[in-house]
């Protein structure tokens, strides 16, 4: 046994190195896809809507249609940029084939 400290500059060395190599990666951010409220659109279409797009069970779309009605918007779920977008389009093409002026936005979550 040595009463020699170990060199420092060996110990550790290669930890540190690994450290500052990787890179910092930041979380991509979220968006949140609402669904706005209209004097037009049925409920039940509404309704329809977050069970087909959104792959809502039917008390919880109900849930979420009644914050829609109750309050002015709700909020559908929260996604990636891409998704949120996609998820956008498909309920304004739904809502437009149907003739219902039903709006749906995304903000950032």
């Amino acid at each position: 046994m040595s009463n020699h400290p170990e060199n420092p500059e060996q110990h550790g060395a290669h930890d540190l190195a690994l450290e500052e190599a990787r890179p910092k990666l930041k979380q991509p951010p979220l968006y949140r896809v609402v669904l706005i409220n209209d004097d037009f659109t049925p409920m039940e279409f509404v309704v329809e809507i977050l069970e087909s797009v959104f792959g809502m069970e039917r008390t919880r779309a109900t849930q979420v249609m009644l914050e829609v009605h109750t309050k002015g918007k709700g909020v559908c779920g929260v996604y990636n940029f891409e998704i949120a977008e996609t998820k956008v389009a498909q309920v304004m093409g739904i809502a437009e084939q149907h003739q219902h002026p039903l709006l749906c936005t995304m903000e950032e979550s």
